[in-house]
């Protein structure tokens, strides 16, 4: 990649996530300003300023932190956690009508936002993975071998849902309350259906099938005297994995073998129908400081994209991000039986990564993953939790019943315990973000191939 690629994608990141923000926070700015309510600042991100100016006695800014934004409404309950202190001029009350028309506001842009977003994929089309749920790889001696799945078997339906490709088969997988699950199987256009098991993965996080997709790199020849000699690297060995990330294409095992100079670092192949696990340590190219181990490899695999032109019908798009954010909220709730978990979650630092992996790879993924974060970031702040937006529509719908509001004090001392417990949250899956970012750069680094136009049908 070239450094101007790198600028392109961080600055393209950078627009599309604070898109989403500033259409959020504008939405409470426009129906403050339409109901009365004033308003005293306006910025996006936390933290301190790194831009500001001031019109009509409004301070606009640009923070430090891009996780996030603010209206500051001292009419409102607010948190000086995350807002700051506020004036102290005495103000007029707000009637519970105007605080929830406020807080609504921000959640609807968003909403809004996905509909026009997914109105432009719709004329300029979407890219769709070409990724069939094709088994490549079957353990010998497995419960999956020894129920008679084989190799060049296709994955049909998990947990009672319909599937086609491997990423709706790890999405139904990770999401399902039992580690025990149907799976359907088609051999030969005939359909049986098993019941396997499916593990936790530590690196990735969230539990998988014991069944591989097909596409790895091959190896086609071993140096004398090389690493890959030295840790017992055979030709027609397939790499599925280096470092604990999985091997998708041949640039990118390349990258992930040259940052590991020295390092004795695992690598898992497949050879003939078994996984064998080694440990090699790539040796320093005096040149060029980066890490080799003496192969040669096969052509790469490649994510494969048909553009499919007009895309998704607009309320289709949002309605399928909708499901899956229900899904996987559903999920976190049934902890104990899907095994997902907060630390599965991604945060600013994963969202961010996602975003440029998506931007890298076409900008009409880019667009499709800002509906998901836009329909996400709706749902998130319409939760009736202090601080969040949904929090703000509970107060108000309280003080509407009791006809009085409760104490300035209860309010504040509960949205800013709230704010600094979200501040906690978003620094804990921060780190768990951090600890997988070997993936969302697999992720990055990984080859796309997009055929601007689907094939004719009618097969």
């Amino acid at each position: 990649m070239t450094v101007l690629n790198y600028f392109y994608v961080a600055a393209a990141v950078l627009l599309l996530f604070g898109a989403a923000v500033f259409v959020h926070e504008w939405g409470h700015y426009w129906m403050a300003r339409r109901r009365g309510l004033k308003v005293e600042a306006f910025a996006i991100g936390f933290g301190p300023k790194l831009l500001s100016w001031t019109k009509d006695e409004i301070e606009y800014s640009w923070r430090l932190i891009p996780a996030g934004g603010f209206v500051k409404l001292p009419q409102m309950v607010t948190s000086e956690a995350l807002e700051g202190k506020h004036d102290e001029e005495p103000l007029p009350p707000v009637s519970p009508v105007s605080k929830i028309l406020v807080a609504v506001a921000g959640p609807f842009m968003n909403v809004v936002f996905a509909f026009v977003i997914a109105t432009i994929i719709y004329f300029v089309g979407l890219p769709v993975l070409v990724n069939p749920s094709i088994i490549g790889y079957v353990e010998p001696g497995s419960a999956e071998a020894k129920a008679g799945i084989m190799e060049g078997d296709r994955i049909v339906a998990v947990n009672g849902q319909r599937v086609s490709t491997w990423r709706e088969v790890q999405e139904t997988t990770v999401l399902a309350r039992t580690n025990i699950l149907p799976v359907i199987i088609e051999r030969n256009k005939e359909e049986k259906e098993y019941l396997l098991e499916a593990k936790s993965n530590d690196v990735i996080g969230g539990k998988f099938l014991n069944l591989d997709p097909r596409d790895h790199p091959e190896v086609l020849d071993v140096q004398s005297g090389s690493a890959a000699e030295a840790a017992g690297i055979k030709v027609k060995d397939v790499v599925i994995a280096f470092a604990g990330v999985p091997i998708a294409s041949r640039d990118q095992f390349i990258t992930l073998v040259s940052k590991a100079a020295g390092v004795a670092t695992d690598i898992e192949v497949k050879r003939g129908d078994e996984k064998v696990m080694l440990k090699v340590t790539p040796r320093q190219d005096p040149s060029t400081k980066r890490g080799l181990i003496g192969v040669a490899l096969g052509s790469s695999s490649k994510n494969e994209y048909i553009v499919q032109k007009p895309g998704p019908l607009p309320w289709t798009q949002v309605k399928e991000v909708w499901d899956k954010t229900i899904a996987t909220f559903s999920a976190l709730f049934h902890s104990k039986e899907t095994g997902v978990g907060p630390k599965d979650l991604a945060g600013p630092v994963g969202i961010l990564a996602l975003l440029a992996a998506q931007v890298n790879a076409d900008y009409r993924l880019a667009l499709s993953f800002l509906v998901l974060l836009n329909v996400n970031l709706a749902f998130l702040n319409l939760l009736p939790l202090p601080v969040l937006d949904g929090g703000h529509i509970l107060l108000a719908i309280i003080e509407k019943i009791r006809r009085r509001p409760l104490s300035p004090k209860f309010q504040e001392y509960a949205t800013t315990a709230f704010a600094l417990l979200l501040i906690s949250f978003m620094l804990y899956v921060s780190f768990h973000d951090i600890k997988r970012f070997r993936l969302f750069k697999a992720m990055f680094q990984q080859e796309n191939r997009i055929e601007q136009s689907a094939p004719a049908s009618g097969k």
